[in-house]
């Protein structure tokens, strides 16, 4: 699948308001761009619907068309993917403790296992606490593509349609648990894979229509505006729902409208019709490099708060500058020092063995 401008403009802005509500680390910023970054946790709420679109449509075409479930080949894609920055962050992560936002860090093991999302205590051990949504991720990962090989055996729109609506049951249910039983917000609603599925679970259902329902996805793009607008309106409602964050009706019910309203303009940004057809001058760039600010900001967020703390005169604009130049500097080191070339490693195995590897994948890099 050839980059598509609206999927990167909406990457772009998913990790810009995800640093932006991660700004608290350092003081957060003031009005009027606070409210703003309160809510850039929704952030990675369009990142898991634009991943679950993306590796939906890189599993479910190919098995639209009858060809070999390479399951390796996916895993190892994945694998050049995310793994050597993960790595590397990591790395330093555990190595160099002054280095970190907080001084509490989870054992190395379960960020290497990727269960640091299930069994964080998040009250004591906050640094690179926001790899939860990566664990989040390589779960889906793991199991998406056997329940996609088992669901498309003997397709039926019956069993698709109430294993979604198991999905988004469970998840509500047991956050409505949760809520109702005071447990940690964190550790019990946010965190946890089995509560945080829906946004996935959105964009994957966008990938099926796309595969299996073509004529519908057609209309849908030919009403790309009105989806888009209907999109900021359902995700301006989320937003109203999250004022408590906490409270039972936002934990319950507001993830699954949250994540309707961004499948909505995932959906509408996956054609060249409205905002889909807008190439934003270094958009791409961002969207490119998303994963690796995404893994290192907080490293330089912090690293930028040290070194000021001795300069006071410092502040507004120019802190400010200081704090987005070096998150820029960091993420781009990260991107072009190790995640570019693990990426053109795996394209050169492709070239010699494409059947290694399976199909190039949908997402960016």
């Amino acid at each position: 699948m050839n980059r598509l401008p609206g999927l990167d403009l909406l990457r772009a802005i998913a990790i810009l308001w995800v640093m932006l509500f991660h700004s608290w680390i350092v003081g957060g910023v003031n009005d009027p761009y606070k409210p703003l970054a309160d809510y850039g946790w929704m952030g990675v709420d369009l990142f898991f619907v634009l991943s679950g679109y993306l590796i939906g449509c890189q599993l479910l075409k190919p098995l639209s068309r009858g060809e070999p479930f390479r399951l390796g080949g996916f895993y190892l894609r994945r694998a050049f993917r995310i793994l050597p920055a993960f790595w590397v962050v990591l790395a330093v992560y555990a190595l160099f403790p002054s280095w970190r936002e907080a001084p509490g860090m989870q054992p190395v093991w379960q960020f290497l296992t990727f269960t640091l999302n299930l069994l964080i205590d998040y009250n004591h051990n906050q640094a690179f606490s926001h790899a939860w949504s990566l664990c989040v991720e390589e779960q889906f990962y793991l199991l998406f593509p056997l329940l996609a090989w088992w669901l498309t055996r003997r397709p039926s729109m019956t069993t698709t349609v109430c294993a979604c609506m198991a999905v988004v049951a469970t998840g509500m249910l047991i956050r409505g648990y949760a809520s109702l039983h005071n447990m940690n917000y964190l550790e019990s609603i946010y965190y946890p894979t089995y509560t945080r599925l829906d946004g996935l679970l959105a964009g994957v259902i966008l990938a099926a229509i796309q595969t299996y329902r073509s004529a519908w996805w057609l209309a849908l793009q030919s009403r790309a505006n009105v989806l888009a607008v209907m999109g900021l309106i359902t995700v301006a409602v989320a937003i109203w729902m999250f004022g408590d964050r906490v409270a039972f009706v936002p934990s319950v019910f507001g993830f699954p409208l949250l994540s309707l309203g961004m499948a909505l303009l995932v959906a509408a940004a996956a054609g060249m019709q409205s905002f889909g057809r807008w190439r934003v001058p270094g958009a791409g760039w961002v969207a490119a490099m998303s994963y690796s600010l995404y893994l290192s900001h907080k490293l330089a967020l912090h690293g930028v708060a040290t070194a000021l703390a001795s300069h006071p005169a410092i502040h507004g604009v120019a802190a400010f500058t200081s704090y987005a130049v070096a998150i820029l500097l960091i993420g781009a080191l990260l991107h072009y020092g190790v995640e570019r070339p693990f990426l053109h490693l795996r394209g050169w195995l492709e070239s010699r063995s494409p059947k290694a590897l399976g199909q190039p994948d949908a997402s960016p890099g």
